[in-house]
C-alpha cells in the first residue's frame, strides 16, 4: 500500500479554520487549538442564537402592538383575540409595523376588530 502524505489536507484544514477564527482577540486566532476551540464554541453560540432571534423578535413585536392597542383602550390579549374571531389574518411583525408607523391603518384595524 502506497504512503499517503496529509501535508496538503492537514493546511487545508488548518487555513479554513483560521479564516473562521479572523476577528477573534489575541491567541484565539493565532493558535491552532485555542482558534479550533473558539470556532466551536462560536458555531454553537451561532446555531442556539438562530432560534432566540426568532423568540426575541416575537416579544418585541408584542410589545410594540400592547402599546399601540393601549391608547384605544384595549390589552394586547384581548386585541389578538377579538383579531382572531374577526379573522383577520395579519402577523405580528406587520401589526407592530402599522402600529409603530403608520397609525391610521392601524386605527382603522382596531375599528374592525372592535365591531
Amino acid at each position: 500500500m502506497p504512503r499517503v502524505k496529509r501535508a496538503i489536507m492537514h493546511l487545508k484544514k488548518r487555513r479554513t479554520l483560521m479564516k473562521r477564527a479572523k476577528g477573534f482577540g489575541g491567541s484565539r486566532k493565532k493558535l491552532l487549538k485555542q482558534a479550533k476551540v473558539a470556532v466551536t464554541r462560536a458555531g454553537a453560540y451561532a446555531y442556539r442564537d438562530r432560534r432566540v432571534k426568532k423568540r426575541e423578535f416575537r416579544r418585541l413585536w408584542n410589545v410594540r402592538i400592547n402599546a399601540a392597542v393601549r391608547s384605544y383602550g384595549l390589552s394586547y390579549s384581548a386585541f389578538m383575540n377579538l383579531l382572531k374571531k374577526a379573522g383577520i389574518g395579519l402577523d405580528r411583525k406587520i401589526l407592530a409595523m402599522l402600529g409603530a408607523e403608520k397609525p391610521a391603518v392601524f386605527a382603522k384595524i382596531v375599528e374592525q376588530v372592535k365591531k
